[in-house]
């Protein structure tokens, strides 16, 4: 890495995006960083970013020294709007974080998450400087059915064996990048389930913490008490992000980025964890694992249980992430390993700051962000 070294993160108003850029920024290593940002005009656009960054706690003086001549304005629904910019030109690295995450039937999934960011991979494969293009795909595209651990692969299902719209986006995508733009230098960075900060807790994004408090609350899910859970900490996979994208040599061009079978933990692990954070005792001698077709008999203990929220929601996120569950997946992280990178903490280690971050806040809210 060098003084010439310029990097373009996209999404960085997001979770994951937001906290690699966050961390390049901290590291005070020889690199400009550029962003992609959906905003009317570069101000709007820097001031979002700085919102952004105040998340993972950025230093003021780190977000004033930022300037609009970092922003570039664009969306991936447009990219031929920001396709002549010639600061793309300048760059030798990207880390593609940006992409519509949600778990929901959302109809700009797939212009997105496959037409915009192939279009976008595209225009990036003619910059003369540039050495590696970073895509951040999901581990969960491996579709169902696969016995842990899972391997890093390149095979994937149909989409009609993809659990949710997302997960066959994400798949697609690879596939049309490694086939259509041979000459692309793509690394693809797949993580398992990101869950929390081990510092901000989930201050800075809510996302599937939820789903583990519905399991408390309710003292039922899909999974086995003694089944493993493939969790990480948005930062760990955002210090991931940042050695694969500036490692001058990679032994491999995809890497999950997961706990593993060394660092996952159970069900039951975890519960003793949540309630020594919570100051309650484990459901453990109450829970009861459920299947699918019994989640709509539980739906009478939800106002009792979870507080005020919609039925039909709540539903629906439990049929969706119990099928999640009750797969029991670990991914494979020996390639992440080799490359120097240590073990990610286990969940346990930090689901304590998830808790306190979450005090206060109703489940229902935390919800919302993966159902946008």
């Amino acid at each position: 890495m060098d003084g010439n070294t310029e990097v373009l993160i996209t999404g960085a108003t997001g979770f994951l995006g937001g906290c690699t850029a966050a961390q390049i920024l901290e590291a005070g290593t020889p690199v400009r960083p550029l962003f992609l940002v959906r905003a009317a005009n570069p101000q709007d656009g820097l001031q979002r970013l700085r919102d952004s960054l105040r998340r993972f706690d950025v230093a003021e003086p780190r977000l004033a020294a930022l300037t609009e001549d970092q922003v570039i304005c664009g969306d991936l629904t447009n990219v031929p709007a920001f396709a002549d910019d010639p600061r793309l030109d300048t760059v030798t690295q990207v880390i593609h974080c940006a992409a519509i995450a949600s778990f929901a039937d959302n109809p700009a999934i797939r212009v997105v998450n496959v037409d915009g960011t192939f279009a976008f991979a595209q225009r990036m494969s003619r910059a003369p400087r540039l050495k590696r293009f970073l895509h951040v795909g999901t581990a969960m595209a491996c579709g169902p059915n696969r016995t842990p651990p899972i391997p890093e692969s390149n095979e994937f299902p149909a989409d009609e064996y993809q659990m949710v719209v997302y997960t066959a986006s994400k798949a697609e995508i690879e596939r049309r990048l490694r086939e259509e733009l041979p000459g692309l230098p793509l690394v693809v960075a797949r993580p398992s389930i990101i869950v929390g900060h081990t510092r901000h807790g989930v201050r800075p994004s809510a996302s599937i913490f939820w789903v583990f408090r519905m399991a408390v609350a309710l003292e039922k899910f899909t999974c086995d008490p003694d089944e493993r859970i493939d969790v990480v900490p948005v930062d760990y996979c955002a210090r991931a992000l940042r050695a694969l994208a500036f490692s001058d040599t990679l032994k491999h061009d995809l890497y999950h980025v997961s706990s593993g079978l060394a660092q996952s933990v159970t069900f039951s692990e975890f519960d003793v964890a949540y309630a020594k954070a919570s100051g309650t005792e484990p459901i453990r001698p109450r829970y009861r694992k459920i299947g699918m077709a019994d989640i709509r008999a539980v739906a009478a203990e939800f106002a009792a249980r979870l507080g005020e929220s919609n039925r039909r929601v709540v539903m629906y996120a439990l049929k969706l992430y119990g099928g999640f569950a009750r797969l029991n997946y670990v991914f494979d992280n020996a390639r992440l390993l080799a490359e120097g990178l240590p073990f990610p903490p286990r969940f346990t280690e930090y689901v304590h700051e998830c808790v306190r971050t979450s005090a206060g806040v109703p489940l229902a809210e935390q919800m919302r962000e993966d159902f946008k």
